[in-house]
């Protein structure tokens, strides 16, 4: 075997390259100067944050669609919503949309159909230039959808320039007003505020996007949806009740009502539910919901007569 001669022995060279000083000092003060932004953020974020939450409650209050002027459309009916809200959702997974951006593009449809008459034929192209908006307005880039790409989900039933003209139509309806502070914003504030954990965060989610297509809560407040569907996310996991301040009759009718219409979710957003990233929360709440109905069975059943 032949020996190793120390001075022809090369070791192989897996050191990184070494950075110039100059180079290293711009990155060291870099991060230094990001260190400081978000500490400077945060201590704004704390000493504004009546500010913020003051005005995003007089923004919901200012672009909440009416659904009582939708109940005046001629060729538009509520029963159709369901097969609409399924589409916007399925588009929303396949493009992998940042949640707001459902819940954007569906309150920038609300507004719309309560401010316009649309024909019936125009529906589902409202729903695209709506999610197309939302979007544009507040995801990435990179993700937002082709005017090809939808025109394929809807089997080619529009052509390109009436997807661009819906589009400037709805924004220039809206006064091209599109920030909306959604129920996932009030999720993360509620959430941060009492530190609940993913599954819990997910199941709220579900639940706001199952009353996504019922009319009743078209025009409840963001804020009180979170609330709801937090708290029926909390007792769905068995885990203590939040005492919230701002809780009141109104919050317990929404909550209520919202109860009642987790029977019979749609199968397109049971199906995303069930995933694993989701924590399969669809599973657990139709679990949940087959326990109360046993319960609820057991105690209606007359008691069993003395022999």
């Amino acid at each position: 075997m032949a020996a190793f001669q120390h001075n022809n022995f090369v070791e192989d060279d897996f050191s990184q390259p070494v950075m110039d000083p100059r180079e290293a000092a711009k990155l060291i003060a870099k991060q230094r100067q990001e260190m400081i932004a978000g500490e400077l953020s945060r201590l704004d974020a704390d000493e504004y944050l009546d500010d913020i939450l003051e005005h995003l409650h007089q923004l919901e209050e200012e672009l909440l669609p009416d659904a009582n002027l939708i109940d005046m459309q001629r060729e538009i009916q509520w029963y159709m919503r369901p097969y609409l809200i399924d589409f916007i959702v399925e588009a929303h997974q396949a493009f992998s949309l940042l949640p707001e951006t459902l819940f954007l593009a569906v309150n920038l449809l609300d507004r719309y159909c309560s401010k316009r008459v649309v024909y019936k034929q125009h529906y589902q192209l409202v729903g695209c230039a709506s999610l197309l908006i939302a979007a544009k307005y507040g995801d990435k880039k990179d993700r937002v959808p082709q005017i090809s790409e939808l025109n394929n989900m809807c089997c080619g039933l529009y052509d390109a320039g009436m997807f661009t003209q819906m589009e400037a139509h709805v924004l220039n309806t809206l006064d091209w007003m599109i920030g909306f502070p959604t129920v996932d914003v009030f999720h993360q504030l509620q959430i941060a505020e009492h530190c609940d954990n993913k599954q819990v965060e997910n199941l709220a989610g579900y639940i706001s996007e199952i009353a996504l297509y019922h009319r009743d809560f078209v025009s409840t407040k963001p804020s009180v949806m979170a609330r709801a569907s937090l708290a029926l996310s909390r007792a769905v996991l068995g885990l203590p009740e939040v005492m919230e301040p701002e809780w009141d009759d109104g919050d317990n009718t929404v909550r209520l009502a919202l109860s009642q219409a987790l029977h019979q979710p749609s199968a397109t957003l049971s199906r995303k539910y069930t995933q694993g990233h989701y924590d399969n929360v669809a599973t657990i709440l139709k679990e949940f919901l087959a326990q109360q109905v046993a319960i609820a069975r057991r105690a209606a059943q007359p008691p069993t007569p003395p022999a």
